[in-house]
């Protein structure tokens, strides 16, 4: 079998580091995503064959420990598309990102392979991250985790449906210095495929109407008034919906919302995501949560190459 493209040389390594991510933030289904301080980094090394799979932290004894991990099957995607191929290869993963708790762990392994495939196929080239999105797309199928995960920050997402061609498109959001986000994660794991097979082919059109406005408002309080944020995270189209598969995540959400809190469920869920000021966020100590861990977070930053 003759591998297409140019053979990448032994030794030749790449270490890059990915943030978690939210989607949703209530009103903003598979449209908007926020990017967290909260890490997974990978090293890859090109070998002349064979692969060798390490991992420390999150999913350590759980992941595949061959090519259908999901970096190193990135990592082929990639360097496919850029005209290139190793042999063998080295990856070397520590994951901090819990998995399965609608923090983005996949979009992160997806973006970290195809951003090591960049790095070793263009060294020294910064990544075209709109390719990035282009690949990691594909695999995933929800742009607002990847975009986030890309680019940092708050992002707005969009797919150009109508028009047949299916190009997925991002654009980066401003974010108040004020925001605060606080992640209460649970420890019962819910699979995103099980999170979306619950909801409902269609809503009621004023549903969708409500959603929409509040969806808009999200922008700008996360923008431009903090103060906002509660109202602008009310939703209609997932969370009730889902209830079943995650019932204490969604009485935490119910509780920290009778108390002024814009609380929705993160991603697919079981963590949730609280959006609040600095003010309110000292008032919250973890205590108000016994069934989950508590973690403060502050906006993260955007895929990176480090080395």
């Amino acid at each position: 079998m003759v591998e297409p493209g140019e053979m990448l040389p032994a030794g030749r390594r790449a270490r890059v580091r990915v943030p978690a991510n939210s989607a949703n933030l209530g009103p903003g289904f598979d449209a908007l995503g926020l990017a967290l301080a909260w890490y997974d980094e990978c090293e890859l090394e090109v070998l002349a064959e064979g692969v060798r799979v390490e991992v420390t932290g999150e999913g350590a004894g759980h992941v595949p420990t061959d090519r259908s991990h999901l970096v190193l099957a990135c990592l082929d995607q990639g360097l496919t598309a850029l005209g290139a191929y190793a042999p063998g290869v080295r990856l070397s993963a520590h994951n901090t990102i819990p998995h399965t708790r609608g923090l983005g762990s996949s979009a992160a392994a997806a973006v970290a392979g195809l951003l090591a495939a960049w790095a070793l196929a263009r060294p020294g080239q910064p990544a075209d991250r709109d390719w990035l999105l282009e690949q990691a797309y594909a695999v995933e199928g929800h742009a607002d985790n990847i975009a986030a995960a890309i680019w940092g920050g708050f992002v707005l997402t969009w797919v150009d449906e109508g028009s047949g061609s299916g190009r997925v498109h991002a654009v980066a959001a401003p974010v108040h210095p004020d925001v605060r986000v606080l992640a209460y994660v649970h420890h019962r794991p819910v699979a995103t495929r099980s999170a979306r097979n619950v909801l409902p082919d269609r809503v009621p059109h004023a549903e969708a109407a409500s959603n929409s406005a509040r969806a808009a408002l999200l922008s700008h309080a996360l923008a431009y008034a903090p103060d906002l944020l509660l109202p602008a995270t009310r939703e209609w189209l997932h969370q009730n919906y889902r209830t079943e598969l995650m019932p204490a995540s969604l009485e935490l959400v119910r509780s920290l919302r009778d108390k002024g809190f814009g609380a929705v469920i993160s991603g697919a869920g079981p963590t949730v995501l609280v959006l609040t000021d600095a003010a309110r966020a000292q008032t919250l100590d973890g205590s108000e949560a016994p069934e989950f861990t508590r973690h403060e977070l502050a906006i993260g930053r955007a895929a990176e190459v480090l080395s």
